[in-house]
């Protein structure tokens, strides 16, 4: 029985634009230190398994392996045709591997403080999954965050799961006390995460098994793909599975997944700001804020952003506009 490392690398990170492209993710950028927030994933998980698998898009796979190398790990690779969501992703690499394989999957653009927390936590989620559970880590909220998925628990038990609440039901959730954040990270015996697939979503099990079975050394056929139920491993089995287990994790932890994600980590990092909280990202060229509060200007050599902090939010807006109108400024 090994360990694999299942990281799941798409996703384009559209509320980080400018900084963050269709040729560039997010999880690419070297933000910390030289590091991205993939070869961050690597490291941190690289003492814990034994194997990584890469599940990713054909547009990024160049970009992952430039990572790879970088960290000096082998790694078997799954290329997707085309984006069939995470139940189909994390089908695939369990199909790749033996029936008896734990794998701890993660995403790849998530940032993590506490090393000794989190592997901690992924030693017990392993010694669950040896037991036939699927385990799902919860981490404990710090505030009443409006944009992630809540855990409900009790002990080790998923009473219910939660989708994005409103203000007023995320703070009612930190104060009873009770709820995790959901981070999208799981451990599971290979074979338990495709019986349970199987039970509740016999269609996106059949299909990706036929399109993995037919695959080229890991690459997908387009055609095959296609016909997956594009569905997440959420709504696929965490919320149906009577074998979820939960591991309340002590680790800090954010998706990085807005400008004001980004800012507060980057200031608790020593990051310069001046003296009304506003920052620059991106260039050294002097930038002054007038009459400005908390705000970010992001530089890239063919876009200007300014957000403040508390609406970064809404950077998806402008996305969407840019994507609407098939714009290069996108890629």
């Amino acid at each position: 029985m090994r360990v694999v490392h299942v990281i799941l690398t798409g996703g384009v990170g559209s509320r980080l634009w400018p900084l963050s492209r269709r040729q560039s993710p997010k999880q690419y950028l070297d933000l910390f230190a030289g590091k991205s927030l993939f070869e961050m994933t690597i490291e941190r998980n690289r003492f814990i398994t034994d194997n990584v698998i890469i599940v990713g898009n054909r547009d990024n796979t160049h970009l992952s392996h430039k990572a790879m190398v970088k960290c000096g790990l082998s790694y078997t690779n799954i290329v997707e045709a085309t984006p069939r969501n995470t139940a189909a992703a994390i089908a695939f690499a369990a199909l790749s591997v033996n029936p008896d394989d734990v794998l701890i999957v993660t995403p790849s653009d998530h940032m993590i403080v506490g090393e000794e927390d989190y592997g901690t936590a992924m030693r017990q989620g392993i010694e669950k999954a040896k037991k036939g559970f699927i385990v799902t880590f919860g981490i404990k909220p710090t505030r009443p965050e409006t944009g992630y998925g809540y855990i409900e628990y009790d002990d080790d038990q998923v009473t219910s799961f939660r989708e994005k609440p409103n203000l007023d039901t995320a703070e009612d959730f930190l104060e009873r006390g009770n709820f995790l954040w959901n981070s999208g990270m799981f451990c599971f015996q290979a074979s338990v995460f495709l019986e349970e697939l199987r039970n509740f979503e016999p269609l996106v099990f059949q299909k990706a098994e036929q399109a993995w079975l037919a695959s080229n050394k890991g690459v997908l056929d387009e055609s095959l793909s296609l016909e997956i139920p594009s569905i997440s491993v959420d709504y696929a089995v965490m919320e149906r599975s009577k074998k979820i287990r939960v591991v309340p994790t002590e680790f800090s932890w954010s998706d990085l997944g807005s400008y004001e994600a980004l800012y507060d980590y980057l200031i608790s990092e020593g990051y310069p700001k001046d003296d009304n909280g506003n920052i620059v990202i991106g260039t050294e060229i002097f930038t002054g804020f007038v009459g400005l509060k908390n705000t970010i200007f992001v530089y890239t050599k063919d876009a200007f952003l300014l957000v403040q902090k508390e609406k970064s939010q809404d950077v998806k807006k402008i996305y969407n506009m840019l994507e609407k109108h098939q714009s290069k400024l996108l890629d």
